[in-house]
């Protein structure tokens, strides 16, 4: 399996917003941490907030957040919502021209192998995936001490 280049930011974006929840960073602000283009990241952030993933905060001192605390976004949800094409091979297609398509079982291996590729990424959340707070590394140090 592999991911596109739009749901990769899209993840990027969520765990920056997430990593920065005490402000509000802006599409210019991401786009240059991450030499990203603007035009496309605006794109990426339009998605997220349709698929109610990132809020818009408009005017000044505006930026983006979460919708929802990150242990409620799980990144099985945000792949499914920001891959436009799950289609794994031709066959997955509704015009398959494929000869083959009538004896090959292919398909339903490929079928079960995305389900458990949804089922893996289903447990893990946003929060998951953030790297340790400031707080958690000190808590962490004081206890080996």
């Amino acid at each position: 399996m592999h991911i596109t280049q739009h749901t990769d930011y899209a993840l990027r974006v969520l765990i920056f917003l997430a990593s920065n929840e005490h402000r509000l960073p802006t599409i210019q602000e991401i786009s240059e941490r991450f030499e990203i283009s603007r035009s496309h990241l605006m794109k990426v952030v339009n998605q997220l907030i349709r698929n109610g993933f990132v809020e818009g905060i408009r005017g000044k001192g505006g930026g983006l957040r979460l919708a929802r605390p990150p242990a409620e976004i799980l990144i099985g949800d945000v792949v499914r919502k920001m891959e436009v094409d799950l289609a794994l091979v031709e066959c997955f297609t509704e015009g398959s021209r494929c000869l083959l398509t009538s004896r090959c079982r292919l398909k339903g291996v490929f079928d079960v192998a995305l389900e458990a590729f949804f089922k893996s990424l289903d447990t893990v959340s946003l929060a998951e995936v953030l790297g340790p707070t400031q707080r958690e590394i000190l808590h962490v140090l004081t206890r080996v001490e």
